[in-house]
């Protein structure tokens, strides 16, 4: 289906305005707004080529750039945490050369499975999270980064896809906190994994 026959569709399944219905996630216990007057946005037509991203044909990339108050890293991979939060912890895992996830060389890729089990293993392993949530989206930059967020263990409304509205809402963790859990999980890793903790 080109990206015009899809527009199309989208419009004919749209109601006044071009407006679909809401969304079965808007019904779930852990959504986080209420849903009373909330409207889907219409889908506005295809814009090809798409713009393109950062660290895409020319453009610079700010992830190729050594960022300051790394949670850990290797020779390939770094991870660190994002600031403020909702969460008890947003990391991002990225590799150090610039790939973006469909040219990732299979050595990378096999490392960024593992290295993703023991992301996740770390932050499970600290005593007030139940959860890391593990995301790849990649449309603003293309420079591969995965998110991890923390659910905080006995917030079940949190559960599931919504956890990453719920960390933009969230009051920020208090600095001191954060800095000690996302050095926790540094260390964790370093044990786990191999690789320095810190920057």
């Amino acid at each position: 289906m080109t990206p015009e026959q899809f527009h199309a569709r989208v419009q004919q399944a749209a109601g006044p305005g071009g407006r679909l219905q809401l969304s079965e996630m808007t019904g779930w216990e852990t959504f986080p707004f209420e849903t009373a007057g909330l409207q889907v946005v219409p889908l506005d037509p295809p814009e090809l080529p798409e713009p393109d991203r950062a660290g895409e044909h020319g453009r610079d990339c700010p992830a190729c750039t050594e960022p300051a108050g790394l949670t850990w890293s290797d020779r390939a991979w770094r991870l660190r945490a994002l600031s403020p939060s909702g969460s008890p912890l947003v990391l991002m895992l990225e590799t150090r050369e610039h790939y973006d996830l469909p040219g990732l060389p299979d050595a990378l890729a096999a490392d960024l499975g593992r290295l993703i089990v023991h992301v996740s293993r770390a932050i499970e392993g600290l005593p007030h999270v139940a959860r890391a949530h593990v995301s790849r989206w990649g449309d603003g930059g293309a420079h591969l980064h995965v998110f991890f967020f923390a659910r905080p263990a006995g917030f079940g409304q949190l559960r599931g896809t919504c956890m990453a509205l719920w960390d933009d809402v969230l009051p920020p963790v208090p600095a001191q906190e954060h800095a000690a859990d996302a050095a926790a999980v540094g260390r964790a890793l370093a044990a786990s994994y191999g690789g320095t903790a810190g920057g």
